[in-house]
């Protein structure tokens, strides 16, 4: 096997946000803490290690990726969350949507055996929550996730 001319990883998500203050609010009102504050961003530590979580206003990402004055759309995209039990979805969910976020559809018994919902934060950006009974949530919030048989 040939070593991949880039490393299999992200460590960094950024999203597009009409409102910095009002995401800000948003994932204040989720339990998060920004990490670090630039002009126009906000940086998050996510649980485990190395990867962060940026918002990001629009016009000034706009310009970053060299697009000045485009618009921005959220993309066919979705940031999960997964939790070790039913009943912690359940709360992150019902946390989600007295925060402001829109319910897209609740959680639920999915096809792969697992549990999930899916919600849109004020910006559109979606999330899905879940359990997933075949992986492992370890106590810093990083996945464990079996070898193929």
């Amino acid at each position: 096997m040939t070593k991949p001319i880039t490393p299999q990883r992200v460590n960094l998500v950024t999203l597009g946000v009409a409102d910095l203050k009002r995401a800000e609010a948003f994932y204040a009102a989720l339990g998060w803490h920004p990490h670090g504050e630039q002009p126009g961003v906000v940086f998050y530590r996510m649980a485990g290690q190395g990867m962060a979580l940026g918002l990001f206003g629009l016009a000034d990402l706009a310009e970053d990726q060299g697009r000045k004055g485009a618009a921005l759309g959220t993309g066919a995209v979705t940031l999960a969350q997964n939790f070790p039990d039913r009943g912690s979805v359940d709360a992150a969910f019902d946390l989600a949507v007295s925060a402001g976020a829109t319910s897209l559809k609740r959680p639920e018994e999915v096809f792969w055996g697992g549990y999930s919902g899916y919600y849109a934060d004020p910006d559109g950006h979606v999330w899905e929550l879940a359990h997933n009974p075949f992986w492992t949530v370890n106590d810093d919030g990083t996945l464990t996730i079996p070898d193929p048989e």
